[in-house]
This record gives structure tokens, sequence and C-alpha cells, in this order.
């Protein structure tokens, strides 16, 4: 039984250079965080326990519950890149101008890159946007217009960019050049060279900066979808939401077509679980139907009661089919916010927080 006080003093040993091992290299942690803050400042590395190191993700409503619901943070993230794609007609620029109309609705500034030079202002002034004060960018090259974008990003006071769209984003090579000449790959290598340049800044300002893109088919597939965007895969990688929205039927007035039912897949997001989809209403006259997608909501919830075509909140009766409850909520805004409410504690989505102000943002 002699070997055991030697088993204790070599268990000891073993105890003592591993705190040693342990210390030294608590060191040369410190020295070489030390060295990096040297060089490239206070704040470049940190523990992400620290305070600072790991924000919240904060959101914009984009304007439809739904949508919101299935984004899984309530909106669509600050500080990220964002795509919308679809095909003609399918509401990309309702979208957009939705998510804009809120972000002036919580007091921050945002900004439209109209490379398609199509924008209708009227129709934007009916969505909600403050056209006003929104910062409008009509660029004759795609270099130009995102040059402005980085320029408005690097200057921390714009909560929500939108270029519109990646399509129309043409190298100035292709404008200078003959119609017919090939530039193969000119767009793809922009949208590369500008997100890398881009995507930091992004971050660092908290803006919201949102791309629209069209599709293109693929020839000779026979198997698999056909469909692609434009631009390039740059994109698709530093974009944290990707969102395919697709027209699926019309909402009609009797004879008259005043609408879309529309849907939107998320193909792709880091913030929440993805491939969720979204179904709500895009009414001619006013954009996003807030109500109907409140309506909807409320009833598959529970918190809106459906007894054949009347629809009730508690004891009190909206109205007798969609169109009409669609009005009374509109007329009676302390009944809908009370049901909005509901449906977002019902689903875990937190109400919007207003963005910072200017001075508190760059700190």
């Amino acid at each position: 039984m002699k070997w055991r006080p030697k088993l204790k003093k070599s268990k000891e040993k073993t105890e003592k250079k591993a705190v040693k091992v342990a210390e030294d290299r608590d060191k040369a942690i410190e020295l070489a965080v030390d060295q990096i803050e040297k060089q490239f400042g206070r704040g470049s590395i940190m523990r992400l326990g620290e305070e600072g190191a790991h924000q919240k993700i904060e959101a914009i409503p984009t304007g439809s519950l739904a949508l919101d619901i299935a984004l899984g943070i309530g909106g669509v993230p600050r500080g990220r890149i964002i795509e919308i794609y679809g095909p003609e007609g399918s509401g990309k620029t309702t979208l957009t101008s939705s998510i804009v109309a809120n972000v002036q609705k919580m007091g921050g500034v945002a900004a439209f890159i109209d490379a398609e030079h199509a924008l209708d202002i009227g129709y934007t002034r009916k969505i909600g946007v403050d056209v006003d004060n929104m910062l409008i960018s009509q660029p004759d090259t795609g270099e130009q217009a995102l040059e402005i974008a980085e320029v408005l990003i690097r200057s921390g006071a714009i909560d929500v960019v939108v270029i519109d769209s990646v399509a129309a984003l043409v190298p100035s090579a292709e404008i200078e050049g003959q119609m017919g000449d090939t530039h193969v790959g000119l767009q793809a290598r922009l949208m590369s060279q500008a997100l890398r340049k881009i995507a930091g800044a992004v971050a660092k300002s908290r803006t919201c900066m949102i791309f629209t893109n069209q599709i293109r088919m693929k020839i000779g597939v026979l198997f698999g979808n056909p469909e692609t965007t434009p631009g390039g895969n740059a994109l698709k990688f530093y974009s944290t939401v990707r969102m395919d929205i697709r027209r699926i039927g019309q909402i009609k007035d009797r004879d008259s077509v005043i609408g879309n039912q529309t849907r939107v897949k998320v193909v792709k997001n880091k913030v929440a679980a993805p491939f969720r989809q979204a179904e709500f209403e895009i009414l001619y006259n006013e954009g996003i139907s807030f109500e109907g997608d409140l309506i909807e909501l409320g009833a598959n919830s529970g918190i809106v009661t459906k007894m054949g075509s009347w629809y009730s909140y508690g004891d009190t009766r909206l109205g007798q089919g969609k169109d009409n409850t669609r009005i009374f909520l509109k007329e009676n805004t302390d009944i809908r916010d009370s049901i909005e409410k509901e449906v977002k504690a019902h689903y875990g989505i937190g109400q919007a927080v207003a963005p910072e102000p200017e001075g508190e943002k760059k700190e």
C-alpha cells in the first residue's frame, strides 16, 4: 500500500501544471487582445458575454402581421441585408414601400434608390409613405446606385435603404457599349464587390438594406426549378433574409378586381426558422390590408369569433363578412389595437421599438 502517497503527489503535480497552463493561456489571450485594441481601436475584439458585444435583433414591421409572424422576429431585421424577389406585378415594390412607411411611423429615415426609374409617387403616398421626407435617387448606372447606397449607410443616419431592383443595376461598361455587345459576368462582379464593401457598414449602422430582384429562367433545365435571380450568387450569400413573393389570386368586388391575394415564402432566414409562409391581401388603393390580416389571424387563434358570416370580439360584433369587418376595424382603432396586441402576444411577436436617435446610434 506504499504506492498511494506517490499517486496523490502525482495528481497534485498534474493539477498544478494544468492551472499554470491555464494562467499562461489567459495571459497570452490578454496580451493578444491588448495588441489588437492598440492597433485597431477599442471594441474591435471582445468576449461575446461582455456588455455591448451582443445586441438584441430589432425588427421593422412589414405592414403584414402574417408576414411579421412568418419572419419570426416581428418584421425585417435591422443591420442586415434583405432580398425580396418575384415575378412582375407580384407586390415587391408595395412590400418595400410598406416597410418604408412603417419605419417612418417609428420616427426613422428611409432612402429609396429607384434604379428602374418607375416609382409611382401617388401610389406610394396612398400606401402611407411620407414622400416629402423620403430620400429618393434615380441613378444612371449600377456603380452610381451602389456608391450612393454606401454613402447613405456609412452616414449612420438612415434606417432603411431600398434598391429597386438588382436587375436594373446596369454596369457603366454596358451603358457605354453598343446594343448587342456581350458583357459576361459584369453585373455579378459589381454586386460581389459592392456587397463585400457594404456588409460591414450595414451591420455597424444598423441600417436595413433591402434589394428587390426579378426572376429569370435557366435554359435547358429539365429537372428542378428553372427559375433564378440575376446579379450572381453574392446577394444570396450576404442576405440574412430572402423572400419569394407571388400573386396567387385576385380579390373581386362583384365584377371589378380590387386587389391581389399574395403569398410570401421565407426561403432563407438567419434570425429565425426559414421556409415559413404568409398569405395576405394587397388592395390597389391602399397597399397591404393590415385589417384583413388581423381578421384572419384573430379568427385562427380564437381571439376573434366567427359565427356564420359574422365576426365578433368578446361581446362586440365587428361586422358581417370580411369587408364590413375590415371597415369597422379601420373606424374603431381602439378595438383594432386591442386585437392586434392579443394576436401578437398569442404568436410571440413583440411590439415595434422606435429607432434610437442619431447621436446614440453612432456610439
